[in-house]
This record gives C-alpha cells, structure tokens and sequence, in this order.
C-alpha cells in the first residue's frame, strides 16, 4: 500500500485539513492517489493550483489525482475539465469519512462521477476535527470556517460557505489532548476568527474562549491566535491581552488597505483611523505587542494619494511583518468589475509596500538586539520568540522546549542567540 502523495496550497487552514484528510485518507486504506488542496484567495493562486496538479501528474504517472479545497469549490468545471485530474472534491466533502471510503483507487479509476461538490452555503456545522498535532512543537486547532462578510475582492465566503463555529468545549478538549502529547503552543486558526461564536448558543465571543482556554487548560504555556478582523475585537479579547501573559502578543490583522475610500469600495468594516487606534489600544495594554497585516496593492480605482495611505499606514500602525498581496481580480466578484489599473502600477506599489514592510521589520530585529526573549525551540537551531520573531542559534538546542536567551545580532530576518 502506497500512501497518498499530499500537496497544499495556501492558508494555514488548508494545511491543518490536509492532515485531516491524511488521517481520513489511511483509515479508509486509500492509496496511491495524488491529492491537491488548492487555495482560490487570487487569480494567481488559481494558476499555480494547476501548475501543482500538472507537475504531481508527470511526477506520478498513473496515479489518479483528486483536486479538492478553494479553487475546487468555486471552479470545479475549470478543474474538471484538466486531462490530468481523476475527481474534484468540496471543502465539505473532503472533511467527510464517507467521501474517503469512496475514493480507493479501484473505485476512483472507474468512476463516472467526476465531480463531487455540493453547495457549501448549505453546510451548518463545522467539526473540531481532532488532529494529532501540526508540526512538532505547535499545533493549530480549528475553532472556525467560512465567512458571512462579502468584501468585494473576495472569493474565499463561496468556497468555504458561512460562518460556523467549532464549540467551546471540544476545542477545549482538542488542545487538552495536544498538551497531553507534549505541545507547547497552540495556534487557533480559521476563515474570520473573530466571528467565533456568533452561531452558536449565547452568542460567545472570542475573547471568551481564549479565557476559557487559558483557564481550563493551566499546563498550556502558550497560546496564539492567528489573523484577526480588528474592528470585531471583543472586550474580552482586550481583557486577555491586557492580563494573560501565556496569550502570546503577535496579532496578525486582515486590514487590506489604509485609504477610507478603498476601504469602503472594498465594503470592509472599519476605516484607517479604526486599525490606528486599535493598534495603538492594543499596544498601551501590551507594550511589547507586534502586528502582522495583510494589505492589498493596486486595488481598482487606487490612485497614487490613496496608495499613500497604505503605505503610511506601516508606520502609523506600527506594523512589523506585511503580507502583501497584488490585487488580483476573481471572476464573479464586485471589485472584478471595477476599473482595473495596470498590471506595472500595481507591480510597482506592490513592490513599494514590500520594501516598507522589510524596513519595519528591520527596525523591530534592531530594536531587539541585547533583550532576553523566551524563545520556542523549534529545531537544534532555530526557535521563535514569544512575539513570532525567527530566531538562529549559535549552537544546538533540546528541540520542543522553551528556553531563556540573550539576543546578540541579526541576520537577514532573523534575530540571533
């Protein structure tokens, strides 16, 4: 029996449900197959998706090959209709034992029914899928999936379908059991973390279970929450920033753009003064949190004054790690409609936003230089500290532990111990 050869594109979440499928995959003795996830979040993504299934078809000849994820939710025909893919499966299906028990490889090569994907906005719940860990020091927990804001540029609400939220109690459970395996941070993750909740009975917030983690959990030493919607954050949320030194202080915010204009065009929910004073709040209750945030670049109608606005929006914000995205426009959306710059201008500002984004991070590894962090130990020489800042060791370290270390230099984007 020949494992499953996996491929993921994407988010974070991707590769968490990837090893789920993995799990769903062996319990069902599915073997031999070749499976992309595939992510949708851009054109480009798109195109890389199919250059993935093209290279795995000519690395594994033969071998049937299942497309699942984004993409495959929102474009199943496109998939569908490459020579090489054998079936296309939805995000729904994919997380389903039943959908695996159908995909051995005698079944798989003579079936009729290519394409098995259902409407996703019908789907309800969202299962705290229990895995072993993710990686061998942190793991990432599930605790949410799918979207009910529609920003005009974004594809991601129809290929996850609506917001649902894992209960409190069995993510409790979950990180329990990954404490019991010896993890030392868990990362919650999902679509829009910060809509947690909102379906479920009373209406908790995240901030709510980010306490009840905290309390439930004492042995966790650290605990992280991945990108955030800024504007949706709970007065608990600020109540664990401002009081649990095991929530770890890096928020990574989904702020898209630093103009009111384009904000509003891109129907996101908070303008550029909300992200100042949220990180500016955010930061008197923890002096030493960073932000991460994803900003877009070239977004229709952008014109050089409200790319400033972005641009300044680094330094206003503080902002430490950028994660730029050249917009790029996906079929069926509102802002696919909208007058288009070109592909240099927003190639230039791209660029732009990168080089601001090195120079804040350049700036938060000098400012470190003679600090002691409490540094996670990923490999003999490699670790991060508690503000997700990589870290290069001088000399071997026990992996899977957190230890005390003065900081003596950087290289590159890392820090030195």
């Amino acid at each position: 029996m020949t494992a499953p050869v996996f491929s993921t594109l994407g988010c974070r979440l991707n590769a968490y449900e990837t090893e789920a499928m993995k799990e769903l995959a062996e319990a069902a003795g599915v073997s031999g197959a070749v499976v992309v996830n595939t992510c949708a979040v851009t054109a480009e993504a798109v195109r890389k998706a199919k250059q993935e299934i093209r290279r795995l078809a000519r690395e594994n000849p033969g071998a049937p090959v299942i497309v699942t994820g984004c993409a495959a939710q929102t474009e199943p025909e496109t998939f569908a209709a490459m020579p090489e893919v054998t079936k296309v499966i939805g995000n729904h299906e994919k997380m389903q034992a039943e959908t695996w028990n159908s995909l051995r490889v005698p079944d798989l090569i003579g079936a009729t029914e290519k394409v098995q994907v259902n409407d996703i906005m019908s789907v309800k719940e969202t299962a705290g899928h229990l895995i072993d860990g993710f990686g061998r020091v942190r793991a990432y927990v599930q605790v949410q999936n799918g979207c009910d804001h529609r920003c005009t540029f974004c594809i991601i609400p129809f290929g996850r379908g609506n917001s649902r939220s894992v209960p409190a109690g069995v993510v409790v459970e979950q990180i329990k059991r990954l404490v019991d395996k010896g993890f030392l941070e868990v990362v919650l993750t999902g679509v829009d973390l910060t809509s947690w909740g909102a379906d479920l009975p009373a209406q908790p917030r995240l901030g709510d279970l980010v306490m009840r983690i905290l309390k439930l959990v004492p042995d966790l030493p650290r605990l992280r929450i991945s990108s955030i919607d800024s504007i949706e954050a709970d007065d608990m949320l600020m109540q664990a920033i401002a009081t649990e030194p095991r929530l770890m202080p890096h928020l990574h915010l989904s702020l898209q753009a630093g103009d009111d204009m384009i904000l509003k065009r891109m129907k996101r929910r908070h303008l550029r003064d909300d992200a100042i004073r949220f990180c500016e709040e955010a930061r008197r209750l923890r002096p030493d949190m960073v932000f991460g945030a994803d900003i877009i670049a070239g977004f229709p109608t952008e014109t050089e004054a409200m790319f400033e606005n972005s641009l300044k929006l680094v330094d206003d914000c503080g902002l430490t790690f950028l994660h730029v995205f050249p917009f790029s426009p996906r079929k069926g959306t509102p802002a696919a409609r909208m007058p288009q710059l070109t592909g240099p201008v927003i190639r230039d500002r791209a660029a732009r936003l990168r080089a601001a984004g090195d120079t804040a991070l350049a700036r938060h590894l000098a400012s470190q230089q003679g600090a002691t962090h409490r540094i996670l130990t990923e490999t003999a020489r490699m670790g991060r500290t508690e503000q997700f800042t990589e870290v290069a060791f001088a000399s071997d370290q026990p992996e899977g532990v957190v230890i005390t270390a003065a900081i003596t230099g950087q290289q590159g984007e890392r820090l030195l111990a």
